[in-house]
């Protein structure tokens, strides 16, 4: 297999990952939401709570389904798969969490993931911010040196 067909091959792979754990994340389970990442992932929410392991993170975000979070569809969309060697990719998405149709996918969210020992790509970190439109505005237009060569 060539480097073209491997990254092909992993895209699709990383991208299956991402689709997996959104729809553990609207059918409420926690569990299978946990298993997309390793044992000792790190998830960094936008709020800046701090959720260490796969196992955790699944036992947290039931909680969370089990309540505030009950009935909620997530909604993402890929901006950019970077890969760093054979084993590891950056991924950077937009997306909300919401009921019903989303109005905006307001927040960005910063993958690191992995292939681990069992060829499998898991999420090894995340770390999700709240996307502050106004101010991004407020800055490109005050200082339009800050604004990035593509607006994504």
């Amino acid at each position: 297999m060539n480097s073209t067909s491997a990254t092909q091959n992993d895209t699709a792979a990383i991208r299956a990952l991402l689709e997996r754990a959104r729809d553990a994340w609207n059918r409420g389970d926690g569990a299978a939401y946990g298993r997309t990442f390793t044992a000792d992932a790190t998830d960094v929410t936008f709020v800046g709570t701090i959720y260490q392991g796969g196992e955790e993170i699944g036992r947290a975000h039931q909680a969370l389904f089990d309540s505030f979070l009950k009935g909620t569809s997530l909604t993402m969309e890929i901006v950019d798969i970077r890969f760093y060697g054979a084993h590891t990719a950056v991924v950077v998405s937009r997306g909300d969490v919401h009921k019903g149709k989303p109005k905006k996918l307001g927040k960005v969210q910063t993958y690191t993931i992995v292939r681990e020992a069992d060829g499998e790509w898991r999420v090894a970190a995340i770390q999700k911010t709240k996307r502050q439109s106004l101010m991004e505005a407020i800055s490109f237009r005050f200082q339009p040196a800050t604004k990035p060569r593509t607006s994504r």
